[in-house]
């Protein structure tokens, strides 16, 4: 408790002018979006070239949200995606920042290396009869 009036962060000079609180100042400003590195970006995109060489996907997206970044891949462009890479970094410390899920929700895997969680658009090579 302090003597002074609770003015709400906020302190009027003589001239008028309002000086706000630092910390109160940092909780009001909108947090930066979060981003996929160029590494990121390259790991997601070499992917991305090798399914359209395929012919299995066409259209992409990136989502850059305030908690988490999302790289959506689509068959087509007025469908639901396919896939989409997500980078969480609130995640980072559990179970991993990066995870791929596909068109139902359902994680396909989980990580915190993005070139592990890409593999699992690597193609397993069977053995033809």
């Amino acid at each position: 408790m302090s003597d002074q009036p609770d003015t709400g962060g906020r302190v009027s000079t003589t001239d008028g002018a309002n000086v706000i609180e630092l910390n109160q100042y940092r909780q009001s400003t909108d947090a930066v979006p979060v981003m996929f590195h160029r590494r990121e970006l390259d790991a997601i995109l070499r992917i991305y070239g090798r399914m359209v060489g395929e012919g299995e996907w066409k259209d992409y997206a990136i989502d850059q949200l305030r908690d988490r970044a999302v790289f959506s891949v689509f068959k087509r462009s007025g469908e639901m995606p396919l896939y989409r890479i997500e980078k969480n970094p609130k995640l980072a410390a559990k179970q991993g920042a990066f995870s791929v899920t596909n068109t139902h929700g359902m994680i396909l895997k989980r990580g915190h290396d993005l070139q592990q969680v890409l593999k699992v658009f690597d193609k397993v090579l069977k053995l033809i009869d």
